[in-house]
């Protein structure tokens, strides 16, 4: 920032209603000169718009899915082909909702960017989750209906199959990504999923490593994972699934030496830290500086699954946000996920940081 630019931004911040003429003859600029260092300020996230909205600065911004989640479980063993009894519950979620709520509940300071339709769906989802997170970066849109999510799982809590209605999303633009830099800019670290389209993905990568901010990248699913680009520069930390882990890095995982080599090669595109995901069989780790284990989980009674994976997001970004390396940060995302895989809900209602640790001190020291 120029000399001129940071003067335009004290005097904003000291009246942010200011006229163009009284910055001209407070800073000795033509209103022309004026106008452009504003945009100026604007494309770096220093101020939102007119009237000269100021950024606020948050912790994290989980940047992503909100959707309706609508879970349907059998209560005996799934029979293909005809009629099976069944019970049924509607949630909130949707990756970065569900991370910003889990990370909310945590204590960080948090705010989530989204699309909604303007239907009671989207409506409910803001309200629900304004209570863990500021949602105003989040945007309504007309003419487009909330993302939903259906999962079908079997009477022991395994997902079967899964539905995801999600258009909305392809509606996002690099241009809006500008119009909310802002949000980005302010924020000390950005949790991204991989709903938005490919080019609006690369952007956001692009710009956080040009202005080093700290990224997180969780695919949502193994097709979606193949939106992210080859380079993977300035990427903090990517956390996949075994599915999804093989997508990005182009690597069949069949063993255990396999997961190293996909996060090898995924460490090549440029992230710093991975993570692969192994279901009941925990995960493994590895980092540009030679880092690398494989943590196995507790055996637990496992009441439903979903949400477990972006609880476990959640609990590794609290972990990096206090301080704590990469094996123990690990750990604690393991922990958050426990406290998910014994409810049904997609985010755990009682979770909360004492919670958390307790969880991590019974399993893991």
């Amino acid at each position: 920032m120029n000399e001129k630019e940071a003067l335009i931004l004290k005097l904003i911040k000291e009246d942010p209603f200011i006229s163009l003429n009284d910055l001209a003859a407070k800073t000795d600029l033509s209103r022309s000169e004026v106008a452009s260092y504003i945009s100026t300020l604007i494309k770096q996230g220093k101020i939102l718009g007119r009237a000269y909205i100021l950024p606020e600065k948050r912790q994290v911004l989980c940047v992503g899915g909100a959707n309706v989640d609508r879970k349907i479980w059998s209560k005996s063993q799934l029979e293909l082909g005809t009629s099976n009894p069944a019970e049924s519950s509607k949630s909130c979620g949707g990756v970065a909702r569900n991370i910003g709520e889990n990370l909310g509940r945590l204590g960080s300071d948090v705010s989530v960017l989204t699309v909604v339709g303007d239907d009671h769906e989207g409506h409910w989802l803001m309200e629900y989750t304004k209570a863990f997170a500021d949602v105003s970066p989040s945007q309504t849109l007309q003419g487009h209906s909330t993302g939903a999510y259906t999962a079908v799982l079997d009477h022991e809590g395994e997902m079967t199959v899964a539905l995801a209605e999600m258009s909305i999303y392809d509606s996002i633009t690099p241009e809006f990504i500008d119009n909310k830099w802002g949000y980005f800019a302010s924020s000390d670290f950005i949790m991204l999923d991989t709903n938005f389209p490919a080019d609006v993905l690369e952007c956001i990568i692009e710009r956080c490593r040009k202005q080093n901010i700290q990224l997180c990248i969780t695919p949502v699913s193994s097709p979606k994972a193949k939106k992210l680009p080859m380079d993977l520069s300035g990427v903090t930390w990517l956390i996949a699934n075994k599915d999804e882990a093989e997508a990005i890095s182009g690597i069949s995982i069949q063993n255990e030496g396999d997961y190293f080599k996909a996060a090898e090669m995924i460490i090549h595109k440029g992230v710093e830290k991975v993570v692969i995901s192994r279901g009941d069989k925990g995960l493994i780790y590895f980092t540009i500086k030679g880092e690398a284990g494989v943590l196995i989980p507790p055996s637990i009674p496992v009441i439903d699954v979903t949400g477990a994976g972006d609880s476990l997001v959640a609990g590794i970004i609290y972990a990096h946000l206090n301080g704590i390396q990469t094996e123990d940060a690990c750990k604690i995302g393991m922990a958050c996920s426990i406290l998910t895989l014994q409810t049904i809900e997609t985010v755990n209602p009682v979770l909360n940081n004492k919670h958390l640790l307790d969880t991590y001190k019974q399993n893991f020291k």
